[in-house]
């Protein structure tokens, strides 16, 4: 069939060409306009359901919000986890299903399920609403908004009413969440003494002010051949207007209003659910989340313009968009695996010009790499993928081996052309011969061998989770560029030599070879003859390097994926649950100041606290920071240890530096924002809390881990008001009407909206302002008697200071708690260890609690699993292609035997460099089965070529050496070469996760090429000087 195929492509060259020519440009067309992002689609089906509870305690809103959700949600199809946070007054749900399941058909389950759910519910809770669907990578843009001016209750009207709808109706964004400022509400503060003079009952004030504020229907008039719209004008936005709003009368006939009993005042929310601030002062963060498939890159422009116009028309407000821009990663990233790329490129041009020293053999090896990387993005394109770090990666792995299929026929058709010209002219037979003789002559090594590397890279399409959603467009496109490439090689190659190679004066002009190669040739002759003399010597110190790789790897460190360099930090900052938001307000201030003194980084911003409806249930005890930053004078870990250390001086706080990318990968595998989570389950949180110290100080001391914290499920102060229920029957109040007194006045109510334009405010009824009211105080409000009358809320319910936990998070209906840590070093593997050794020598559990480890540790473990079982398939499946093609056991094994000589130099490259093998690392070992055995296959095949021409054993050794040294040399330095870039930028975003594997390759191909070149033959002399003494 190959034969035929070249056969064809001669003499249909002219179709070929422009076949070739057509591809180029649909290739580029589709390169030009292909979404850019960072990563692939990482994102694990999630739905993410939310309710707000307002004014319920954590154990109210477990028990009646959280547990009702998560038990109709446990049984539906294909969900595979569970896990849930209820905190005060706010219950989320994350359920996750398996990998491959559609996120809208998840979304459909997860509706029916809630379907079913709503009148379990109690009445003060809202409706549980679903998250927007977004992705793992979905926060794109940090928008923060300042003023000298203006009052931070207007700033956040701005925001909210201004800036975010034009932000959500701009195509592809999914969510804009607001933080920061006052949110601004109309309240009608009642005073319960007020009350008691006017004789006003809470029942009575709610029915007055319930819908107040909404203009009525009147139908419509006919009159005077015309049709009126009659309207009701009820609603007002003037807060001395809504306090004349009536109540009922009085004893003496005298109307009642709202400004008789209580104060009508516009001001913020109460309880303020969280604080905003950029670089120390106070603002408001507008959060921007992409919807899923839509291009970062793009989106971000549009909002960029959107917020350009949007501050022409707010001059008093600063907008800035430098916090945090994920779009300015994506560019960092592809810019730089980009330059590698081409980088790589110049390297194989260098190496085929001074190996061929001919212009027009160089440019047709090199036309095999642009046709194969514009296939490869063509199909990335038909597969639905984008162009992003990992398509690229693979195909600047691929570089240096896209030209080595055009390089061994372009090197094999010129020789045998030099050699034909060589002839008599009588005597030479037609150069299209020539050309097809050739071509047919090396098709099979050509084949096989890019058939073999291929099946060396499908161990990776059977990685699950994020690891394969991650990998596989690596390979997608390293596989399909090398295909590309294979296929050009038996057609386009041959074409261009016949146009290119073939005439008289060509020939003429290098009817020898490149100097480089004959030097090499006369060095590698007088070598390879010294080899076959001391050939027991030379395999029995092959053994021993693969011996000492061996033993060299046992001593590795392990871990899941390199850290990425984001150009940013997220820090976390937490302390002791129950502290007031402006304590917890004024050590983030703090933190904040330390960080900007540090001169690499940029600017800051903080959330302290949480957005409303928002999945990021963080209490007011806990900060996240934003810390763009560039490096400088010091390295990374410098930097980082002086933020530590800086930081280290703030009493009472817990710390967790991450990076945004990096840490939201973390919590999709975890739920927990560090690169391990230690899990702990049980029922007692107090039990759990103490237990999850223990852990604490039992891995404090472990080396390589930083960051450790224990999550923050601690009590916190309640106030409990506990009726006594004779004294509320002797005052004729229900147990309904004191839960309703309680709920109104001390929480408040909304009774109705407030409209100004399109914004719309809450107007809430509640006793106060509950912000500065005392314990006692509280006990001193009076409370409406059944018959009318009013008596002090302490003289019926006892009102006890207490405490209840501040949290509780769940996984799979069971309460947990998390003991977390951060990696240094990159040694994942052995950090478990020794923490899993601490904590059984150090932790006694009691019954019915358990420790699961998770985080990146967990996934590390089940890729190493997967790649191990089918990298053993693939060895075999090499195997019987190589059986297939020589037909012997023996010439099969000799060929394998490339395998462990590649593995020396990899783990050379490893031990010299990280000294981490990363899952990245393991495939770059995986790769190599295939790469390194094109040489030994190369090198047999013509060995037996020549003793089927008659070639005596050792001299067909020899002249089939030499003659196949330039192409081994070639492909071999180009494609290691073109590594370089990649091997040597691995602190470079973008270049993070391809490079372990590049230095991996890089290293196994260097051993392997010069082992093979000698240990091939001398094994191949052994084996065959046997069989003859049999004989």
């Amino acid at each position: 069939m190959l034969n035929k195929i070249i056969n064809f492509s001669l003499h249909n060259r002219l179709l070929i060409i422009v076949i070739a020519v057509l591809l180029t440009a649909i290739g580029i067309y589709t390169a030009s306009r292909m979404e850019v992002d960072v990563f692939p689609d990482l994102n694990a089906p999630t739905v993410v359901v939310m309710t707000e509870a307002p004014g319920m305690a954590t154990e109210e809103v477990e028990r009646t919000v959280t547990f009702v959700i998560e038990t109709a949600l446990n049984g539906a199809t294909d969900v595979r986890r569970v896990r849930s946070s209820s905190t005060n007054g706010f219950s989320v749900v994350w359920v996750e299903f398996d990998w491959d399941t559609d996120i809208y058909i998840a979304r459909q389950i997860v509706s029916e399920k809630l379907a079913t759910v709503g009148e379990q519910l109690p009445k003060t809770a809202g409706q549980p609403i679903l998250g927007p669907q977004s992705s793992i990578l979905g926060e794109i843009l940090i928008v923060g908004l300042t003023s000298d001016s203006l009052l931070m209750q207007d700033l956040r009207t701005i925001a909210d009413w201004t800036i975010r709808p034009r932000l959500l109706s701009t195509g592809g964004v999914a969510q804009v969440s607001v933080i920061g400022g006052d949110l601004k509400e109309y309240q009608v503060q009642l005073s319960t003494e007020r009350m008691r003079r006017y004789g006003v009952s809470l029942p009575e004030i709610l029915d007055a002010t319930r819908d107040m504020n909404l203009n009525a229907s009147g139908g419509v008039i006919y009159e005077y051949g015309n049709e009126y719209v009659v309207r009701g004008m009820v609603a007002d936005r003037d807060a001395d207007e809504i306090a004349k709003g009536f109540i009922k009368l009085s004893e003496t006939g005298k109307p009642i209003v709202l400004s008789d009993v209580a104060d009508v005042v516009i001001g913020g929310k109460s309880p303020k659910l969280g604080v905003a601030s950029e670089r120390g002062c106070p603002a408001v963060l507008i959060t921007v989340t992409k919807q899923p498939s839509t291009n970062t890159m793009e989106l971000t422009e549009q909002l960029d313009r959107t917020l350009d116009e949007l501050q022409k028309t707010l001059p008093d407000v600063h907008i800035s968009t430098d916090i945090f821009r994920q779009s300015r990663f994506i560019e960092s990233s592809i810019d730089n695996i980009s330059k590698s790329l081409w980088e790589g490129a110049i390297f194989v041009v260098i190496v085929l010009f001074f190996f061929l020293m001919n212009g027009r053999v160089t440019i047709i090896s090199l036309v095999a790499l642009p046709l194969s990387l514009l296939t490869a993005i063509l199909t990335l394109k038909g597969l639905g993928f984008t162009i992003n770090t990992m398509s690229l990666g693979g195909m600047a792995i691929a570089i240096g081996s896209l030209v080595d299929d055009a390089i061994i026929d372009v090197e094999n058709v010129y020789k045998r052309l030099r050699e034909n010209y060589a002839l008599p002219k009588d005597e030479r037979r037609p150069t299209l011969q020539v050309v097809y003789d050739a071509s047919r002559e090396i098709r099979t090594s050509i084949v096989h061998a890019t058939i073999i590397t291929i099946v060396a890279f499908i161990p990776l399409f059977f990685l699950g989770g994020m690891e394969g959603r991650m990998l596989q467009p690596l390979g997608i496109s390293f596989i399909v560029s090398l295909f590309a490439s294979m296929i050009v090689a038996v057609t386009l190659t041959p074409v261009m030599c016949s146009y290119m190679l073939t005439s008289d004066k060509t020939l003429r002009k290098h009817t020898k070879e490149a100097p480089v190669s004959r030097f090499l040739k006369k060095i590698y002759g007088r070598a390879l003859q010294g080899t076959l003399r001391h050939g027991r010597m030379v395999i029995g110190g092959a053994i021993a390097l693969f011996i000492g790789a061996v033993a060299l790897y046992t001593t590795l460190g392990s871990s899941f994926l390199p850290p990425f360099n984001e150009g940013s930090l997220t820090i976390n900052v937490s302390t002791l649950p129950g502290i007031s938001l402006e304590e917890s307000d004024k050590i983030g201030r703090m933190v904040e100041e330390i960080l900007l003194e540090i001169p690499e980084i940029q600017t800051v911003a903080r959330k302290t606290g949480r957005a409303e409806l928002d999945e990021h249930a963080l209490g007011v005890n806990a900060s996240e920071i934003e810390a763009p930053f560039i490096l400088d004078k010091r390295s990374r870990d410098e930097f980082l240890a002086d933020i530590r250390s800086r930081l280290g001086t703030i009493k009472g706080i817990d710390l967790e530096i991450g990076q945004p990318i990096s840490h939201r990968i973390d919590a999709m595998l975890s739920g927990t924002q560090a690169n391990i989570a230690i899990k702990l389950f049980g029922e007692d949180l107090n039990k759990m809390y103490s237990l999850g110290q223990e852990i604490k100080q039992a891995i404090a001391d472990v080396d390589g881990i930083t960051d450790v914290m224990v999550e923050q499920q601690v009590e916190r102060a309640q106030l409990q008001i506990i009726p006594r229920r004779e004294m509320l029957a002797r005052y004729g109040i229900t147990l309904a009407d004191f839960s309703q007194w309680i709920s109104v006045a001390l929480e408040g109510e909304t009774v109705s909206q407030i409209y100004d334009g399109n914004a719309t405010f809450d107007l809430t009824v509640k006793v106060g302002d509950g912000h500065s009211r005392t314990i006692e105080e509280t006990g001193d409000l009076l409370v409406d008697t059944g018959n009318g009358g009013k008596v002090p809320l302490s003289h019926i319910a006892d009102i006890v200071s207490t405490s209840g936990p501040n949290a509780v998070n769940r996984e799979n209906v069971k309460r947990k708690i998390v003991v977390s840590a951060n990696i240094t070093g990159g040694d994942l593997g052995g950090a478990v260890e020794a923490i899993k050794s601490a904590i059984d020598a150090n932790v006694d559990l009691p019954q019915g609690y358990y420790i699961e480890y998770g985080g990146q540790f967990e996934s590390q473990q089940s890729a190493a699993r997967t790649l191990s079982f089918t990298s053993a398939i693939a060895l075999l499946i090499i195997f019987l292609l190589l059986f297939q093609e020589f037909k012997s056991l023996s010439l099969s094994g000799m060929i394998m035997i490339n395998l462990p000589l590649a593995l020396i130099g990899g783990v050379a490259a490893i031990a010299m460099t990280s000294g981490i093998v990363s899952i990245p690392a393991v495939i770059g070992f995986i790769s190599l089965l295939g790469i390194a055995v094109r040489n030994g296959i190369l090198l047999v095949s013509h060995y037996g070529q020549l003793r089927n021409e008659g070639v005596a054993l050792k001299e067909s050794i020899i002249q089939g050496s030499l003659d196949r040294l330039n192409p081994i040399l070639m492909t071999s330095l180009s494609s290691a070469l073109a590594l370089i870039p990649l091997a040597l930028g691995g602190d470079i975003s973008g270049n993070e996760i391809q490079s372990p594997m590049a230095k991996v390759i890089l290293g196994g191909l260097i051993s392997s090429t010069l082992l093979n070149i000698f240990v091939i033959p001398t094994v191949y002399l052994f084996l065959n000087s046997k069989k003859k003494s049999h004989a």
